[in-house]
């Protein structure tokens, strides 16, 4: 079956791919962010050109003092912390629902770590690492919330999990908004799958709140099934859970399957377990047989399709796209 994706509502620096609004002028390329492009709604800005830095702009840098983390601009002694922190707030309290952020990495304002914080303006000497200011307001108004920055979103790891929360939190904010208990139960019985690869013991927690035996109003239902959904997507899930996954899923077709169509999948997983390929074999094989035997309640799971396929890239080793390297036999 063909999935239809809410549209995740994104805030991004404005500098990855929207805008020539670094200190600098340049603007930062990001694949990741021009792909969902065409699947999400964007919300860019730029803290720095917000309070009133401009473009292009001295630098600033964050400074360890007595009282703390500090953004300065070295060049003209300036000191626009407070400025910083108050434009943060302000903007957060306005920002109205969001799924995820996508910042830019390393920056003094955006950065989600490893952001260097110097022991003074004038020196190279980092006393240590940590986030952006900015960035740090975010972390702590939304620290259930997929946050990442575009440095980080090149591993394919990181991508597909980022992703994944992106997308299944996109879809629960409309089960939020429609206020019913069966759009609630549909969307659990959706994601059963991926959330029995997530977190087994979070998923049968949250089969027990959709069912509310107490009978509850929708309001508290949803929200204590949210934040449990939050709990189970918290971590990325261990390849043992995903093979217990895909497990359940080829129990559906166990007595349909031919002995030589049983070995091709099963070895297939045990590879999978060895880390001698990745899921993208067995997700295949499933889905043919999904298709094959028009099972529609694995057709609906969002585990084998949990954002949207355009959004997934071959790595450049292994595209056809690349160059190629076969020998060309000499002409005449």
């Amino acid at each position: 079956m063909i999935r239809i994706f809410q549209r995740p509502r994104i805030v991004a620096s404005r500098c990855v791919e929207f805008d020539h609004c670094r200190w600098n002028g340049d603007m930062i390329g990001s694949n990741v962010v021009r792909a969902l492009k065409g699947y999400a709604e964007f919300v860019p800005v730029c803290p720095e050109v917000e309070i009133g830095l401009g473009v292009p702009r001295k630098p600033v840098r964050l400074v360890a003092s007595g009282e703390g983390v500090r953004l300065v601009q070295p060049e003209s002694g300036m000191d626009v912390t407070e400025r910083m922190r108050a434009f943060s707030d302000r903007y957060l309290d306005a920002i109205g629902d969001i799924d995820g952020f996508i910042l830019k990495s390393r920056s003094p304002s955006c950065g989600t770590k490893d952001v260097r914080i110097y022991r003074s303006p004038e020196t190279a000497q980092v006393a240590e690492k940590g986030r952006g200011l900015f960035a740090e307001a975010v972390f702590s108004r939304f620290p259930d919330m997929p946050i990442e920055d575009e440095g980080r979103l090149r591993n394919r790891q990181i991508r597909e999990y980022f992703l994944t929360r992106l997308f299944t939190l996109a879809e629960f904010r409309q089960v939020q908004t429609s206020e019913r208990i069966r759009d609630l139960q549909a969307f659990h019985a959706r994601n059963k799958f991926l959330l029995m690869a997530y977190n087994q013991g979070e998923l049968e927690h949250l089969g027990r709140i959709v069912a509310n035996p107490d009978r509850k109003a929708f309001a508290e239902v949803v929200q204590d099934y949210r934040a449990h959904l939050i709990a189970a997507l918290h971590h990325p899930p261990r390849y043992t859970a995903t093979i217990n996954a895909l497990m359940h899923a080829f129990g559906h077709f166990s007595d349909e399957l031919t002995p030589d169509e049983k070995t091709l999948f099963l070895d297939t997983l045990e590879r999978y377990r060895q880390d001698r390929v990745t899921i993208c074999p067995n997700l295949t094989i499933l889905r043919s047989w999904i298709a094959r035997f028009g099972d529609e309640y694995l057709g609906e799971q969002t585990f084998f399709t949990p954002f949207p396929p355009d959004l997934v890239e071959v790595a450049p080793d292994l595209s056809h796209e690349g160059r190629e390297y076969r020998e060309v036999a000499p002409e005449g």
